[in-house]
Order: C-alpha cells, then structure tokens, then sequence
C-alpha cells in the first residue's frame, strides 16, 4: 500500500508576497518596452547593490574567489555589474514569452554548433545528449534557442519552491518555452532523464551547484566545491553525450553561447572514479567561462564546502537545477 504524500505546508506571509511578486513581473514586465524594461532591472539592480542584503554580499564573496587578485573597489564594480547581470536575466525572463523566434534568432549567437563534435552533429546522432550549463547569463534564453532555432525539444529538472504556487508559476512559464520540467525532489527524476536520453532525447540541467549534499567535489577557483553527479553517471549508464555549455552577455548580440566539446567517459577506473573526472572536467569549462565574464555569473548563495551552513528547505528561486 502507497503512503499519500503529506500536505504542503500552507505558505507563509512572506512567501505569499514572493510569489505575487513574481506574478506581477510576468504580467507586467513582458508589456512594457524593452527599453524601459532594461533600465528598470538596472535601477533595481543598483538599488539592491547599495542596501548591501546578503544576496549581495554573497556574490562578492564568490567574486572574490573567481578574481582572487581584485581589490575592494574592484571587488564592488563587480558584484554591481552582477546584480544588474542577474536582474537582466530577470527582466528577460518576464519578458522571454513573448519573444518571436525572429528576436530569439537575433539575439543569440551560439559557437559550437558546426562542424565535427559539434552540437549538430550530437543532436542527429540517436545517442542522446546532456548539456550542462552553468548560472551564466540566461540559460532560458538558452533553452529558448535551443527548441525554436534547432527544433530541439528538452528535459530539465527544477528545484521545489516555496510557495507550491510559485514553483507552478516556475514550471508553467519554462513549459510555455518549449521544456519538459521534472521536479527535483523524489526519486523518479534520474529514471524519466535516463529513459528519455535512451530514446535520444536531449537533457538541459544547470550543473554548478549541488542540491543534494551527494554529489562530487571538486577543484574550483582552488577551492573545493560539490557539483551534481547528475550529468556523469546519466553519460554513463545512458552512452548520451555530455557536453558543457558556458554563456556570456553582450551588448550585441544580447547572448553569446559556447558548446564546448564532449566530456568522454574515460577508458579505465570504477564508476565513481569515472564520476569525479567527468564531473571535474565539466567544472573546469565552467570556470574558465566565470573567469572570463565573472560578472554574468548568478551564484548569490553559497557553494564552496567551506563557505556552506544548513539551509533551510526551500530556497529561493534561481537556484535549482533548471
């Protein structure tokens, strides 16, 4: 006999005001030009930086490991040039839903895509293919261009929010993008991506951070980190290419997206040595692509091991793996 799942737990003041908040950049952002959309995330995004919450601070933090060199005034351009990267992200978001496959087309240049090994070559091939991305620039614009400009759809996993109402509103808006969400909690994620690798289907997972206190660690920016095991042992027991994804922003076009070469299961070693190569490989593209644009980097929470503390269930939007 199953057991029913327990009620969620009805939503606190402050996450009923989170998600309003949220419905109301959806329903309001994506009618305004894009213009005055743009400066709006600006003069959010600075008012953030002066109040100096720990989102900010975090960030700096982080910056700090990525440009170990950098002193305080430069350590402040920074973390300013990333809230307004992150509230860019954000008021693209609102607004992606209403982009034509024109302006997507127009915004995004992607390297990696001809030629052999490249990003076509994989999709064509009915092994499957994972990439893996980091919380670089817009990974949704990303996913965007992926479903309308390579007619690729694709499967990803995000992390449970709180409210359930806000997570809905998170699940709706990505499938309303062309992407199949699974949730991250419970066990049958890993077995839906695998099954559909099988069947030559494409997985997008953002690959950065772990959430689930299992997963590898790794050598990052000289430190050690813990990254998702996720995209390796799914390469492995599925033979669907993992390939490594970084991104920039730009002036124009709006989005430059690189798809690095496969990460290729090595030859020789157990499946959890293999594990920890593979997933140390993929952490090496993703840091040399922070270390060239750290301000498009969105890592406002902790994640070098020892930077961590418990964190309560339920974070804030952002940081799963979507």
């Amino acid at each position: 006999m199953s057991t029913a799942e327990p009620a969620p737990a009805r939503a606190t003041a402050a996450e009923r005001l989170t998600d309003a908040l949220y419905g109301l950049g959806w329903s309001a952002v994506k009618k305004l030009p894009e213009s005055t959309a743009e400066r709006l995330g600006r003069r959010i995004a600075d008012t953030a930086w002066k109040r100096r919450g720990k989102g900010v601070l975090r960030l700096e933090s982080n910056l700090a490991r990525v440009v170990p060199d950098a002193g305080p005034e430069r350590l402040a351009e920074l973390s300013r040039a990333g809230m307004r990267s992150y509230l860019r992200y954000w008021m693209e978001s609102f607004r992606l839903p209403s982009w034509t496959p024109e302006q997507i087309a127009a915004h995004v240049h992607v390297d990696g895509v001809e030629g052999p090994g490249g990003l076509r070559e994989a999709l064509d091939d009915d092994r499957g293919v994972i990439l893996a991305l980091p919380h670089l620039a817009n990974w949704d614009l990303a996913g965007v261009w992926l479903t309308t400009r390579m007619n690729t759809p694709f499967t990803t996993v995000a992390e449970r929010l709180r409210p359930e109402s806000l997570y809905d509103r998170f699940v709706a808006y990505r499938e309303s993008l062309g992407m199949s969400v699974l949730p991250h909690t419970g066990g049958s994620a890993f077995g839906t991506l695998a099954r559909r690798l099988r069947e030559g289907g494409t997985v997008c997972l953002v690959a950065d951070r772990d959430l689930s206190a299992s997963g590898v660690e790794v050598d990052f920016f000289g430190d050690t980190a813990r990254m998702p095991a996720g995209p390796a042992v799914l390469a492995q027991q599925t033979g669907a290419r993992l390939m490594p994804v970084t991104l920039r922003y730009g002036p124009s076009p709006k989005i430059r997206i690189r798809v690095h070469d496969t990460v290729e299961v090595p030859a020789e070693g157990t499946r959890a040595e293999k594990t920890a190569a593979m997933t140390q490989r993929v952490a090496d593209v993703f840091a040399a692509g922070i270390g060239e644009h750290p301000e498009d980097w969105h890592m406002l929470q902790r994640l070098w091991l020892s930077d961590l503390e418990p964190r309560a269930e339920g974070s804030a939007p952002g940081e799963g793996s979507a």
